[in-house]
């Protein structure tokens, strides 16, 4: 695998008009996040709304992500369905495309029976069939499944499994002591990110990101660099806003900080219902806080 996961990537939203996916729209903001210090994107996640998009959708936002995005950048495209099956044929899509990595949610509508047995296969299964990496996406908060160090520390030994997006709570030091030392760990969110990279985790795909790329990759680049102090303050700041947006609002608070940060958010695609006036000003106002209000 000749591509590292480290750095921040953005968790990129989709923009509808009427309901409808605006490519254009889609264009403009990836021609704005391309100057940004970004390593990079994750298509097609949760905050794309990909269980409300179809396919043909699916195909055309990635297919712009790809074209537009910088020369350095990397992408990574979520993929991952119900079954082994559909999730290698989907995933074969979207290595036609030119994604760098294929991000694989658990499955599970039938979670009681998806062991760890069951997970170490499904992983395995995938990643033996594919022609570009996999990343493991952790999303208890969606899925009602939690990844288990045990699965972790047997998949991260597979040389197609290059790593994972962890939006769990408190599992983070399990995982990184578990893992292959080849295996990466993002971070999923901006609020855990400093506490996160002092354990050892690469970097992060923080929804933040999509509405201020520059303070979240300054934060990445404070720490690296030794800045430790400066970058726990640039923590507690964005810590705070996470909080006040995704935190509070879910998608909809954060394609709202995506209009005050100048990118094309809009509302969600229904039955996911917009941010309500009163969510807008307490966003506006924790934009303004953070002092990132032009």
């Amino acid at each position: 695998m000749a591509k590292k996961l480290s750095g921040i990537l953005a968790p990129i939203c989709t923009p509808f008009v009427n309901q409808d996916v605006s490519i254009e729209y889609v264009r403009e903001n990836m021609r704005k996040y391309r100057t940004a210090p970004l390593a990079g994107y994750f298509a097609l996640g949760s905050n794309g709304e990909n269980k409300s998009l179809t396919e043909k959708e699916k195909l055309e936002i990635l297919e712009t992500v790809v074209s537009e995005k910088a020369e350095n950048q990397i992408v990574l495209a979520g993929a991952g369905f119900e079954s082994t099956r559909q999730t290698i044929a989907f995933s074969k899509k979207v290595a036609d495309l030119g994604a760098n990595f294929v991000t694989i949610v658990t499955p599970s509508y039938f979670k009681k029976r998806l062991t760890d047995e069951a997970m170490i296969r499904y992983f395995s299964d995938v990643a033996d069939a594919l022609p570009l990496p996999v990343v493991v996406y952790n999303a208890p908060g969606f899925t009602g499944m939690t990844v288990s160090v045990s699965v972790i520390a047997k998949i991260s030994q597979h040389p197609n499994i290059a790593g994972m997006k962890d939006t769990s709570k408190g599992n983070m030091s399990g995982y990184l002591e578990a893992a292959h030392e080849d295996f990466d760990v993002l971070s999923g969110t901006v609020s855990t990110l400093f506490e996160s990279m002092a354990l050892g985790a690469t970097g992060g795909v923080v929804s933040l990101a999509n509405a201020f790329p520059e303070p979240c990759c300054r934060l990445y680049e404070k720490y690296q660099s030794g800045d430790i102090t400066g970058a726990r303050e640039l923590h507690y700041r964005l810590f705070r806003l996470n909080k006040a947006v995704s935190g509070s609002f879910g998608v909809a608070g954060v394609k709202y900080a995506m209009e005050l940060g100048g990118f094309h958010g809009g509302d969600p695609r229904l039955p996911l219902l917009p941010i309500t006036e009163e969510g807008k000003v307490s966003v506006r106002e924790a934009v303004q806080a953070a002092g990132l209000m032009d």
